[in-house]
């Protein structure tokens, strides 16, 4: 049994990963949320799982490093100095960072880099996203990590190949480009589609998210995984063994 916190306690996520922590047969340690100080909540904890806010990462990574224990960061809408902060504290404790914690997404990004890697440059790629209207951050984190998997197996950088936002006389698709479109509304968990689109045939790889519990369960998944790893900076694909 693990003793595992919870940073964003009081969200729809922070609730999720109370029951799922339960149901796992571990121990919530404790939680908090905006404005809390992450550090006594490290010192009860084998492992913390971060669902809060961009701007509370520093402190958080310094909760984690300071009491020599894993983070599970589940927050997206992180910037490059996020990520920059993250690689540093990786050189003391294991961070598992990642735009989507359910296993099923895990599995379609390894899906969609495959078959982006034997489907010539001739199939267009294509990402469609839809989440609930309170949803603040677009692209969600989850197609970007979508968009990356492509990218990877393209061999490209997806910075350079990124379309996003057509609106008015845009002209023809750039050859290779990587598009991305956000539906927002309703009560919408997350619903991810990945289009691959060829002259007379298309192929549509899809993941359908019904209750933010998967989410949680994959996060408490991946906080059982890190418990004892070395430093170092790990992802999703690693806790299924891919």
């Amino acid at each position: 049994m693990a003793r595992i916190g919870i940073i964003g306690s009081e969200g729809r996520m922070g609730q999720a990963l109370a029951a799922a922590i339960l149901a796992a047969g571990h121990e919530v340690a404790g939680g908090i949320d905006r404005g809390g100080d992450p550090a006594p909540l490290a010192a009860l904890s084998d492992a913390l799982v971060d669902f809060s806010a961009p701007g509370a990462l520093d402190a958080n990574l310094f909760a984690a490093f300071d009491a020599g224990i894993p983070i599970v960061i589940g927050t997206t809408g992180l910037a490059p100095e996020h990520h920059a902060a993250i690689d540093r504290a990786a050189q003391t404790i294991a961070v598992l960072q990642t735009g989507n914690t359910s296993l099923g997404v895990t599995l379609l990004a390894h899906l969609v880099r495959e078959a982006a890697a034997r489907l010539g440059p001739e199939w267009d790629i294509e990402i469609v996203e839809t989440h609930h209207r309170m949803k603040v951050d677009a692209p969600s984190g989850t197609a970007l990590l979508l968009g990356e998997a492509a990218a990877e197996g393209r061999g490209i950088e997806l910075a350079a190949h990124s379309e996003r936002g057509r609106d008015g006389h845009t002209g023809a698709r750039a050859p290779g480009a990587i598009g991305f479109a956000a539906l927002r509304g309703g009560s919408v968990a997350g619903d991810h589609s990945v289009y691959f689109l060829a002259d007379n045939e298309r192929l549509a790889l899809s993941h359908l998210a019904e209750n933010r519990a998967i989410f949680a369960r994959g996060a408490v998944r991946a906080a059982e995984w890190l418990i004892g790893r070395e430093p170092g900076r790990y992802t999703m694909p690693q806790v299924l063994g891919l």
